[in-house]
């Protein structure tokens, strides 16, 4: 069987331009991050998460670490992690190793740092070697730390992972268990902003039936698993379809377990939010609706019954009311957000226009939309449309990016190892964006 995986992993850099526009961005970015320092789970969860981890991952040396949660006061106003000897190591059962962290992520950064640099294990993907642990001396003869131990502080507020498409390149046939192993990788590598996009559809569910859209109505909107992706960017609609209730129900299952761990572990998952994606169905309850059909993405044979998705033109009041509505359910479902939500519009599909003025209104309403269900909402958008699609030029760009407050989104540069966008846009405008590393790696299961 030969199975194709797409992984998206980060390296990040969060960057800012020198012009005033930036300095305004950066006090909204540090804004959020103080919100969600508040609203983190408590020093006792994450200790509890970060524990289980290290269970899971080598339990062998369970009792050789002691974890501790410390603030960023004590890593000099950042993130960090500290690394340290056990004062009294040399006492039988006693902990070897202190770890110290701001978050139960920091912690298992920490410990994947001591285990890399001190032990020469090695850990990763099982296709890309996996976690090599052998060469990790037994519990109770662990290498001592230099002097006075290490200090690393984070040098971005967040490390992001994945892009839009790897939930169905990737994750659409994963259970929990692998779930599970992917968020412990995710922790252990430093990752605290991953995509957390599993469910979507069955929240997509209850919105439209406030709008009477019935879930007949929407076995053509949605897409198969392996290709939610793209229905979900309104590249295709209907094509795998359609999607059971039994597997709309465990999806959303999941989505909770998912969220709950990476929150547990101190987190920020980005959630999804509205782009003006509709189903076909729209047209026919709201016949005033200002709704057009896009061109073809690269369907089967052109077929209208795949190709040529519905938006929702941004001007008409119903596209305030459905992403608000998506925004409350997704809080209402899932009993919080991190408030960073990820929205793109036209990915890989032109829009219908090159006036700028259309352009701006579209992400004034998008941004309006997540503000209007969450106060605090950020805006992340992928970069890519600008690499891909010629038609972004300067004013389209500038149109796009500064018809929200800067500081309110954030732009990946989803491929800037290869063509960097940043470099070509003044550094987007002055908007807040993310360096970003794109891996595609092609695996042969036999």
């Amino acid at each position: 069987m030969t199975v194709y995986v797409a992984v998206a992993l980060t390296t990040v850099i969060l960057l800012f331009t020198a012009t005033h526009s930036s300095t305004i961005g950066v006090e909204y970015v540090f804004r959020l991050l103080q919100v969600q320092d508040r609203e983190r789970a408590p020093s006792s969860v994450q200790l509890s998460a970060a524990r289980a981890v290290l269970d899971r991952f080598i339990p062998s040396h369970s009792s050789s670490f002691q974890f501790n949660i410390i603030t960023k006061e004590q890593c000099g106003g950042v993130s960090c992690f500290m690394i340290s000897n056990h004062p009294y190591s040399n006492l039988l059962g006693a902990p070897e190793i202190i770890i110290s962290g701001v978050t139960g992520v920091e912690l298992l950064s920490g410990l994947h740092w001591y285990l890399k640099n001190l032990c020469g294990a090695h850990i990763s993907w099982d296709k890309t070697g996996g976690s090599q642990l052998s060469s990790v001396p037994k519990a109770g003869s662990l290498p001592r730390m230099k002097d006075d131990g290490l200090l690393i502080q984070r040098p971005v507020p967040w490390n992001y992972y994945q892009n839009a498409v790897t939930s169905s390149y990737t994750f659409a046939w994963w259970d929990w268990e692998r779930w599970e192993k992917e968020i412990d990788w995710m922790a252990l590598q430093g990752i605290n902003m991953p995509l957390a996009f599993t469910g979507q559809e069955a929240i997509w569910q209850k919105v439209f039936a406030k709008f009477n859209i019935s879930s007949s109505d929407l076995n053509d909107f949605f897409g198969g698993p392996a290709f939610l992706a793209w229905s979900r960017m309104a590249n295709l609609h209907g094509w795998g379809g359609p999607l059971p209730q039994s597997w709309l129900d465990q999806q959303l299952a999941m989505q909770k377990k998912i969220l709950t761990r990476m929150y547990e572990l101190g987190m920020t998952p980005v959630l999804p939010a509205f782009s003006g994606n509709v189903p076909a169905a729209l047209k026919n309850v709201y016949p005033s609706a200002k709704i057009t059909r896009l061109g073809n993405w690269f369907t089967v044979d052109s077929n209208p019954r795949w190709c040529c998705t519905y938006l929702l033109d941004a001007t008409d009041p119903l596209f305030i009311e459905i992403g608000k509505s998506f925004i409350q359910q997704q809080v209402k479902e899932y009993g919080r957000s991190s408030h960073i939500y990820n929205c793109d519009t036209f990915d890989e599909n032109t829009p219908p226009t090159d006036d700028p003025e259309y352009i701006s209104s579209l992400a004034a309403a998008i941004f309006k939309a997540m503000q209007s269900g969450d106060d605090d909402a950020v805006w992340l958008m992928q970069g890519w449309l600008f690499a891909y699609d010629p038609y972004w030029q300067p004013p389209q760009m500038q149109a796009l990016l500064h018809a929200v407050p800067i500081g309110k989104m954030i732009v990946l540069d989803l491929f800037a190892e290869v063509n960097p966008i940043w470099t070509t846009s003044n550094q987007f405008y002055g908007v807040p964006y993310i360096w970003k590393v794109t891996f595609f790696y092609y695996f042969l299961d036999r």
